[in-house]
Formats: C-alpha cells, sequence, structure tokens
C-alpha cells in the first residue's frame, strides 16, 4: 500500500461509546494536525444503535472519519481486524474510544514506531513517567496487575493490556492463524506477529469520561482462555498443566507484591 511515510490509520472499535466520540475525534484529529500527520480514523461499531451513525455523519463533515458498523459479529479484538482491513495506510494505531488514554499520544506512538529497530509500540501506565488518575477504583487496579502479571512470559512490555498501541502493516499481514476471542488483540498480534523489538510510550491513564466500562466476568474468563491458548502458541512443548502452574505463580507474585504495598 503506497502512503506518504507521515499517514497512519487509527482504528477505533466501539460499542456505545457516541458520547465520547465528538471529543476523541477532535483530540485526535488536532493532535496529528499539529505534528503534520496525514491520518484517517476507522471506526469499527459493533451496532451499537446509540446515535453513533448520526454523530460519525457529523463528524465525517470536518474529519476524514468513516464508519464500518457490523449486525453479524462482535468483539474488540475482531474489530480491530477489520479496521486493519479497510486501512488506507501502513501504519496503523490502535484507540479505544473511552478517552483513558491520551489522543494526544498518537503522534508519540508513531515517532517511537519509525525509530528502528522497532516493530511495535504500547501506551504504557507502568513505565516511565506513565501512571494512573488517583480515583481508579482500587478492584480495576489490582485486576490490571494479576492480569499483567500473567502475560509477562509472553511479552517484555509493561502494560500487555493496553487498548493503545502502533504497529506497521508488515507486522499484521504476517500473522498466521489469529484468534481474537480475547478483548486484547495487542498481546495476541504482538505473539503471533513474532515482534521482537518493542517500544513503549508512558501515558497517563485516566478514568472513563462517558458511558460504561465493558469489563465482566465473562470478559476475563476469556482473557484467562486467550492467555492459554497463546501460551501453548509460544511455548508448544508446554502442556496445559504447566500453563496452570504458570498462572498460579503469576497470582502468587501479585498477592506477594500487594501485600508489602
Amino acid at each position: 500500500m503506497q502512503a506518504p511515510s507521515k499517514a497512519a490509520s487509527i482504528v477505533v472499535p466501539t460499542y456505545r461509546e457516541a458520547d465520547n466520540l465528538p471529543t476523541l475525534v477532535k483530540r485526535v484529529f488536532a493532535a496529528a494536525g499539529e505534528a503534520a500527520i496525514e491520518a484517517e480514523m476507522i471506526i469499527v461499531d459493533d451496532d451499537s444503535r446509540d446515535g453513533t451513525a448520526d454523530v460519525v455523519a457529523t463528524l465525517a463533515d470536518r474529519y476524514p472519519v468513516r464508519l464500518i458498523t457490523r449486525v453479524d459479529e462482535r468483539g474488540l479484538s475482531s474489530a480491530v481486524l477489520r479496521g486493519f482491513s479497510e486501512a488506507s495506510f501502513d501504519r496503523f494505531v490502535v484507540l479505544d474510544a473511552d478517552l483513558q488514554h491520551p489522543p494526544e499520544i498518537v503522534p508519540a506512538l508513531l515517532t517511537r514506531l519509525d525509530e528502528k529497530p522497532c516493530d511495535f509500540v504500547s501506551a504504557t501506565r507502568y513505565a516511565g513517567s506513565g501512571g494512573i488518575v488517583e480515583d481508579w477504583p482500587w478492584h480495576r487496579r489490582v485486576t490490571s496487575l494479576v492480569a499483567k502479571w500473567m502475560a509477562r512470559p509472553l511479552t517484555p512490555l509493561s502494560d500487555p493490556l493496553s487498548g493503545c498501541f502502533a504497529l506497521p502493516r508488515h507486522v499484521w499481514e504476517r500473522v498466521d492463524h489469529l484468534n481474537p476471542i480475547g478483548y486484547k488483540i495487542a498481546l495476541e498480534l504482538y505473539v503471533k506477529g513474532r515482534c521482537h523489538d518493542p517500544g513503549e510510550v508512558p501515558i497517563r491513564f485516566e478514568t472513563r469520561k462517558a458511558g460504561e466500562s465493558k469489563l465482566t466476568g465473562a470478559v476475563m474468563w476469556r482473557y484467562v482462555r486467550h492467555l492459554a491458548a497463546l501460551y501453548s502458541y509460544r511455548f508448544p512443548w508446554l502442556s496445559w498443566a504447566g500453563v496452570g502452574v504458570l498462572f498460579v505463580l503469576a497470582a502468587w507474585a501479585v498477592a506477594a507484591w500487594l501485600t508489602r504495598c
């Protein structure tokens, strides 16, 4: 795909995020314009029926935004992959619509991606100057830490569950047998894209501005299943029993860390 060197396709998966979209789009394109980045935004919506289509139609009068509405498929991960398949440019950025990741981070992600060698860039709460807003719920902090440590043998990324990341088209194209059952497609792309030179950009993780969190018990169970599948892919010699032991050790390590806090 031929495209200007400073260009990117920004993929935003949505479900009932209409209230956040005007602010998200305005901030993304303000940051991209200031950095002289040619950008498009592809919003992939799972048939929210909350006014998303009308909101995007209005935004499209001012910004290069287009909407894909899926009626026969659901899920954040598969929505991201659909966005990649529709992208015009060779650098991809994925951004959640809930404004917990600052949209102004997009240029920094792309700058880091252009520093060779680099094949994957993630926004991180847990490294450098990154952090989390003070009023983020305690149970969400614990859940995030446990999930992070459970994925630690698969990647050196400090925030492997981040919903904000960037990668070049060729990483996505070389991935075989994508299995988007989980809600964290970044980890799937990193592992199966055979990435070896990741980068990170610190962010301050904010609370949701509007709408409701999509994190449920069912979502967390799918994450565990997803991790087990990735462990089997990355370490084919590892039995399911071995995966279980690793999960227990990860949970124990987090518990031990929390008792010291």
